[in-house]
């Protein structure tokens, strides 16, 4: 049988994994689902994810390309593959696409969105997928500054000293901070990020919002092309890739 391209819909809960990509002696999503693939196909299958996500986020909507020669139809494949892998990792979907398909140059969009909690006490059962921040922020100070993020711009200011890459020039179509309750949903989507941008933006505009740094100080940050102007890294446990848009 001929080789098939198949891409995954994946769901998991980073908290307990190195994040996405394979590494020697570390649990991670990648390599669960390798083992878990090759142990249905019976020889080692590549995974190819649209997008590297760190230590301790999770996804709902992750993307990887796989290539099998198994005669298996994709909506049995689909419980296949999950009745080998963890509890905390999920195959969504499986379809077959054609083999010139590319699963990280042909993304238009990805979204993120990051979640933090504002209650007095710890959500307990949440915990593992917010930021707890026991303060009253200023949800329209933030929003008002999210906005300015929107465009094609350097974020160098946004991006962690272990980003290489000389381009750091984005395109953000939509940041957007929006409340329920106690809770507060902060969703970026764009055409690709730097490593640690969107947890760094977050950091941003909790200055923000606990009064520390004014809405236009995000402009400053943006014009000032370094690192150390913009505020702290966000948890990697609020953090969520919803989906990776073709």
């Amino acid at each position: 049988m001929s080789l098939r391209n198949i891409k995954l819909t994946i769901e998991y809960d980073g908290s307990d994994y190195h994040g996405w990509q394979i590494q020697p002696q570390r649990r991670t999503i990648q390599g669960e689902l390798i083992k878990a693939i090759s142990e249905l196909i019976g020889w080692k299958v590549r995974v190819c994810g649209a997008s590297r996500t760190d230590a301790g986020v999770s996804a709902v909507g992750q993307v990887a390309l796989i290539q099998i020669d198994s005669p298996i139809p994709t909506a049995n494949l689909v419980k296949a593959i999950n009745d080998r892998l963890p509890c905390d990792i999920a195959i969504r979907e499986a379809v077959e696409i054609s083999m010139g398909f590319d699963i990280i140059g042909a993304v238009k969009s990805k979204l993120y969105r990051y979640t933090i909690y504002t209650g007095r006490t710890p959500p307990v059962l949440q915990i593992r997928h917010c930021w707890h921040v026991p303060a009253n922020l200023d949800i329209t100070k933030m929003a008002e500054a999210a906005k300015m993020l929107v465009g094609t711009m350097d974020f160098k200011s946004f991006a962690t000293a272990d980003d290489k890459r000389e381009n750091k020039v984005r395109t953000i179509f939509r940041c957007d901070v929006t409340t329920k309750d106690d809770w507060i949903y902060i969703d970026v989507q764009g055409d690709s990020f730097l490593y640690n941008m969107v947890r760094n933006i977050v950091g941003t505009l909790i200055e923000i919002g606990i009064g520390r740094w004014k809405p236009e100080k995000m402009n400053e940050i943006l014009q000032a092309k370094d690192r150390r102007a913009a505020g702290p890294m966000a948890p990697a446990a609020g953090l969520c890739l919803m989906r990776v848009e073709y």
